[in-house]
């Protein structure tokens, strides 16, 4: 089973909300999921993501969609395509 870290789609009519999921890539886009990793608010353009989760599913071989790694790499630094390094935390 192929596991992506993609967008799901929540909200209204022009006021788009999405959840970062890990779901099988078979699956549609609003289908099933494993785990919620986070959340992504576009007009307010709020990410809250759960670190512990995505490292778990990066080191379990989940591929980040394009735009989901897009919002990785605003919180995380990228070493290579899917390893991840926590930030430094300010002294």
């Amino acid at each position: 089973m192929a596991i992506k870290m993609r967008l799901q789609r929540f909200g209204v009519h022009k006021r788009p909300f999405y959840r970062v999921v890990a779901s099988d890539s078979r699956v549609t886009r609003d289908g099933k999921f494993l785990d919620i990793v986070g959340t992504y608010d576009t007009i307010l353009n709020i990410i809250k993501l759960d670190n512990e989760k995505v490292q778990k599913w990066l080191s379990c071989g989940a591929q980040p969609t394009q735009t989901v790694k897009k919002i990785l790499k605003k919180n995380f630094v990228f070493q290579k395509d899917n390893q991840i390094k926590k930030p430094q935390t300010a002294k």
